[in-house]
């Protein structure tokens, strides 16, 4: 019976632990470049080159309901509100970002509810 029960708890302990680990997911980075806040749910970095810059953005929030769709769209959407507003702060135009280009990556904490993205992309200057 004592074999029993130490069994059903190693077998629980280790099964709520396993489940930790999977429901916990984070977007890939790719910037080592330390992040700006912007807003509550938003950070970003900027790194210039000749043609324009580089931009990655970190947006998160909680959603009770996962909508993934929905959160990749504010996203994309900030990534380029950000382009556009960086390249006002240099007194310089950029070209239209296409949103084809943006890379994402999506993840989500099951336990605390937040729904994250990162969105990376570069912005040309225009000549």
């Amino acid at each position: 019976m004592m074999k029993k029960l130490l069994f059903n708890i190693k077998f629980t302990v280790t099964l709520l632990f396993c489940l930790l680990l999977v429901s916990c997911a984070s977007p890939l980075h790719f910037t080592n470049s330390p992040l700006l806040t912007y807003d509550k749910d938003t950070e970003y970095s900027v790194e210039e080159n000749s043609e324009g810059f580089a931009l990655t953005v970190s947006y998160a929030r909680y959603q009770f309901i996962p909508e993934s769709g929905a959160l990749a769209i504010a996203c994309k959407s900030a990534f380029t509100s950000i382009a556009w507003e960086v390249a006002e702060t240099k007194n310089r135009k950029i070209k239209h970002v296409n949103e084809q280009r943006i890379k994402i990556s999506m993840g989500r904490n099951g336990l605390t509810g937040i729904t994250s993205c990162r969105a990376y992309g570069l912005a040309e200057w225009i000549k």
